[in-house]
């Protein structure tokens, strides 16, 4: 009896520390667990709450329509986890993830915190839907649980190298990345475009993703008379890089993507912001599909959207029409699920390709005009 006591005690107590056995819900539905996995904290917090925003704003409206699965009624949790955008800690919390036992995962924000965590959820074949990391890397590994549902580096490069040369007529450009899988990535696809479109790379200069002094690299650029300076990086290294130009009297374009297309680059850079011209993958929110009805409910709950809040919310969805196909939330049953995605979202029509990347997809440039991003021009993606 003792024995067979200390078993059960030890069995309770390993479930309780573990959170791997599925418990049911106090009405009795069983639970499901989501990854939400994103920066919480340091300077892209603020995108990585979005994220995990977006997801939550899903799962809350999944389980207020009641989801069933083969069956049997069950309520989904998100567990929302801080990988501080570091590759390292990405990838113990994706571990973490993994041992609770989580049916799939939304995230990671960050190429860099994606790329090594995806291996961890292929070992442990646990779907994985990014709703921000656009670096070709990342779904390109072979990696069958993979997928994202914006953009890839590729699409959003090329859309970016021709508008330089083709749209602002810039012959002369120069290019600055941040060194992450992120920056450096988008980088090497935008000069890659730049050159096809018949424009020359005077200077290719490297920052990090925490420098925010940028004075020796802006000199060394001034020499060569750019008409385009590209930053590869996230805002909070784009907003003093923007302000230092004006310093230097530097009249370059200032272009980038989005980890530049946010509210948060125009608060830092105040008026050297005006003019800056960045893209985004996808449509802007109130020309998306369902973008007005998902902004009036974001903004009631969380506040201003910060760029991929609608992302995270369809991965969520993507994920969960899946399980309905399968009528299981078992990784195992309705992995193979997600690559007949055909869904309908918010951000717009979601297919994948062989590769787990959007099989359509648009970018959009935006410059900030009276201290706001104001739409430019929609591109569709050739690649």
């Amino acid at each position: 009896m003792k024995l067979k006591l200390r078993n059960g005690l030890i069995l309770a107590l390993s479930c309780v520390l573990l959170s791997s056995c599925n418990k049911p819900a106090t009405n009795g539905e069983q639970v499901i667990k989501i990854g939400s996995a994103s920066p919480l904290t340091g300077p892209q917090a603020h995108l990585g709450k979005d994220n995990a925003n977006g997801a939550q704003l899903a799962v809350d409206e999944i389980n207020s329509h009641g989801l069933v699965l083969g069956g049997k009624k069950v309520h989904l949790q998100l567990l929302v986890e801080d990988d501080q955008a570091d590759p390292k800690t990405a990838t113990t919390v994706a571990q973490k993830l993994a041992d609770d036992d989580v049916a799939g995962v939304i995230g990671h924000l960050n190429s860099g915190a994606t790329i090594p965590a995806s291996k961890i959820y292929y070992d442990s074949e646990i779907p994985e839907i990014s709703p921000s990391a656009t670096a070709v890397a990342y779904t390109m590994q072979g990696f069958n649980t993979a997928f994202r549902v914006m953009s890839n580096d590729r699409q959003q490069g090329e859309a970016l190298g021709r508008f330089a040369v083709d749209q602002l007529g810039a012959k002369r450009i120069a290019i600055i990345d941040d060194r992450s899988a992120y920056g450096q990535g988008l980088a090497d696809q935008f000069e890659q475009a730049v050159k096809a479109a018949g424009g020359t790379v005077v200077a290719r200069e490297y920052t990090t993703d925490k420098a925010t002094d940028f004075m020796a690299i802006l000199t060394s650029i001034k020499a060569h008379a750019p008409q385009v300076i590209f930053f590869g990086g996230m805002d909070p290294q784009a907003a003093p890089l923007a302000r230092q130009m004006h310093e230097l009297g530097l009249h370059a374009q200032l272009l980038g993507g989005d980890g530049m297309q946010t509210p948060l680059f125009i608060k830092l850079a105040g008026r050297d912001a005006e003019g800056a011209i960045a893209s985004t993958p996808g449509l802007p929110v109130l020309e998306m599909p369902g973008g007005r009805a998902f902004k009036k409910k974001f903004n009631a709950r969380y506040g201003e959207i910060q760029n991929y809040a609608p992302y995270a919310y369809d991965a969520v969805y993507v994920l969960v029409e899946a399980m309905k196909r399968a009528k299981s939330a078992d990784p195992a049953k309705y992995l193979a699920e997600l690559p007949k995605t055909d869904y309908q979202g918010v951000t717009g029509h979601i297919r994948f390709d062989r590769n787990g990347d959007l099989a359509n997809s648009a970018i959009t440039l935006y410059q900030v005009k009276s201290g706001v991003w104001q739409p430019l021009k929609t591109m569709q993606s050739t690649k």
